[in-house]
This record gives C-alpha cells, structure tokens and sequence, in this order.
C-alpha cells in the first residue's frame, strides 16, 4: 500500500518539476542588470530594451569581451530578438572575413565542430563566450558573418600604414573595405590617442620632439589598422544588410563588437551609417559594475550609447 502511495505521489510531482526545470532553463542567460535608455536619461527594463531593438536594422552589441555576464545578456537578447523578428543576420568582429566559407560549412552542418574550430582561428574564450550565440543564430537558421578583416593584414597596416595595401593581390582586396577613410582630426582619433596613452607630438620641447614624432607615428599606424577594421566590419555589415533585403524582406543585422568600435556613435557604427545612410542603426553598450544600486551616468556617458546595460562585472 505505502509503494502505491509513493508512485501515485511521484505521478502527481512529475509535472511540477518538468515545469521546474522548464523554468530553470529558460533563465540560463539571466544576469542581474540594469537599462539606461541614453537619449532619454532614464532607466529601461531589458525587455523593453529588446522590444525597441527588434524595429531596428543594425543594432550594435558593443562588449568588454572579457566579461562573462555581458555574454550570457547577450544570448538572453538574441533570444528576446528571436521571439520578435524572423530575418536576423549574426555578424561578429571575432570571425575574420577570410573564414567565411568554414563558418558557413559548419552553419549549414556540412562539417563538424572540431574541424570548424581546426580552420576559423576561434578566440581563446570561444566556448564560453562566443560558442552558445552561434549555436542559437544556428538553431534559428540564421545567417552569421565573418565581419573583420584578417589580423595578419591589420599587423600588416599597424606596422606600415595604410600604403601597403596598394600592393595587395585582388584575392587579398576582397578581404578588406573597398574603401578607406582614416581621419587623424576627429574625435574618434582623439580617443584613440588617448587609449594608447596620449602619444601627440604637440608642445613637445626641441630635444623631445623626434621622440614624440616617432610615437605619434606609431599611434597613427596603430589607429589606420583599428580603421581598416571599422571599415571592414561596417562594409560587411551593410553588406548582410542588403543582401539580406533582397525580396523585399528586412533583414536585422545584429553586429558583436568591442564597445571602442561602437561607442558614441564613432567607429564601426559611423562607417556603417556612411553605408545605410537611410537605416535605423542603434547602439548598446554592455558595461560590467561592481554595484548596479550607484550607477551614475552624467550626460557625456548617456551619449555613449543609445542603451546602456550595466552588469555585475570587475
């Protein structure tokens, strides 16, 4: 009597913890955050934030790529774009254009695991950080690109400017932008100059000056190969675009990146812009804090992004 007792018990538990572990799953890539909507000056919510993004054309997801919370957000985020829009492209700054044809082989599962990551020189932290959102845009059956250029040519840039591309074969042309502009008088330069520890050959004294000159050449070489890859990521990125729009649908082209390559607007997202003049680009920064209760945002941090998602980070 007490064993039919116990079975009839375990039947009506069963699905109650089904829904259990339901529940648990679809809360795997939750993390504790907190949305600023930057033009408004307002705190968001994260599906609110989601809701506006799915009416975009390019959204930017801009990272610090070390930090896991930001990548568990956004798996949570494609999955909320998921449930809203049914044309989404994944393109990544962490594929190099010249793996495209692995990338896609493994997509449309034509190859394995292990010989995919044999042949696209995945990043250290590929598994952890960049492997599930590539799983999901693969289990949506979406597209994912290859966005940036090949690191071998940006050393290449970063070690002697932007001439040595003149000499490049046409197979090497197709793996950079067709077009190039590196301004050395913006304020996305100006940036720049100060991430490599303000290296500008200005009010230097005589004897300093060579010194000086020779690092602010080292800064605009460093700068011309950060630019070819802005370019590069922002032709690939319009590119998903339209050729994504091609039958009349419109596409959503979600782009992962550093955040340098997208804050306030500079970067890859201006060169974007430049190309999808006529589009709704919006940007999202993910930025790891020690305490999302003493987030103070004054206006020029509002102006980094159109959406600002604090999480608990370093």
């Amino acid at each position: 009597m007490m064993a039919n007792m116990l079975r009839r018990a375990l039947l009506l538990l069963a699905p109650l913890l089904a829904a259990g572990a339901v529940l648990h799953g679809s809360q795997v890539s939750y993390v504790p955050n907190r949305v600023l909507d930057g033009a408004r000056g307002q705190f968001s919510d994260f599906e609110s934030m989601v809701a506006d993004l799915a009416r975009a054309d390019v959204v930017f997801l801009g990272e610090q790529h070390d930090d896991p919370n930001t990548h568990r957000l956004q798996l949570a985020l494609l999955e909320g774009l998921a449930r809203r829009r049914a044309e989404i492209v994944l393109s990544l700054e962490m594929f190099e254009r010249d793996v495209q044809e692995p990338l896609d082989h493994f997509t449309m599962g034509h190859s394995e695991e292990a010989e995919f990551l044999r042949d696209v020189r995945p990043w250290p932290r590929y598994a952890s950080d960049y492997k599930p959102l590539v799983d999901f845009a693969i289990a949506k059956k979406w597209a994912v690109i290859a966005a940036n250029v090949p690191r071998s040519i940006a050393s290449e840039v970063s070690k002697g400017g932007l001439e040595l591309l003149k000499g490049k074969s046409d197979a090497d042309r197709k793996l950079f932008a067709r077009e190039l502009r590196c301004p050395l008088d913006d304020d996305y330069f100006k940036r720049f100059d100060a991430a490599m520890g303000g290296h500008s050959a200005g009010g230097a004294t005589a004897a300093a000056a060579p010194a000086a000159d020779a690092k602010r050449q080292t800064t605009e070489r460093y700068y011309f190969a950060q630019c070819v890859k802005d370019e590069t990521m922002a032709e690939s990125v319009g590119a998903a675009y339209v050729s994504g729009a091609i039958g009349g649908k419109r596409p959503l082209v979600v782009h992962v990146t550093g955040s340098f390559h997208s804050d306030f607007g500079a970067g890859t997202a201006e060169r974007t812009r430049r190309r999808l003049p006529d589009k709704r680009i919006v940007i999202t920064t993910f930025l790891p804090v020690a305490n999302l209760d003493q987030i103070e945002a004054d206006a020029k941090e509002r102006k980094r992004a159109d959406f600002l998602v604090y999480t608990l980070g370093k």
